[in-house]
């Protein structure tokens, strides 16, 4: 990850995820979250926050296969973009498919289950409406 300082940049607690340009490696991230302990020995998922403003955030996550988030929501909009793998998001009223490559865009506050169909890395997009953030 490349990041560029800004003086700004005290908006989080992690400031260094808040600058006003942030590049990342996918592939050297993903490789971090499959080193972590949660990976290898803990619920076998891994997440890294990659962008905190208080208004946006992006999470990189992966999943081993037939692994699951429980249901749950999110205040903000979502969109989820699988980079590796499978993943099944479980709705209220129907179940959608997200293999590699594709994206899908959440309303706000529609709950979910997330399952790992097979290995998975995903990018979790959130944004917040302002009154919220």
């Amino acid at each position: 990850m490349h990041r560029h300082e800004d003086e700004d940049s005290s908006l989080t607690r992690l400031p260094e995820l808040a600058q006003p340009l942030l590049q990342f490696d996918l592939a050297a991230e993903i490789e971090h979250l499959r080193r972590q302990e949660s990976w290898q020995r803990g619920t076998g998922r891994s997440s890294r926050t990659l962008v905190k403003q208080p208004d946006f955030r992006i999470v990189l996550v992966a999943m081993k296969a037939a692994t699951e988030i429980k249901e749950h929501r999110a205040e903000g909009r979502i969109s989820i973009q699988t980079i590796v793998g499978h993943v099944r998001l479980k709705l209220p009223q129907q179940t959608v498919e997200v293999p590699a490559g594709h994206l899908l865009a959440l309303d706000r506050c529609v709950t979910h289950d997330v399952e790992a169909v097979e290995e998975s890395v995903f990018l979790l997009t959130i944004c917040w409406p302002e009154d919220t953030a």
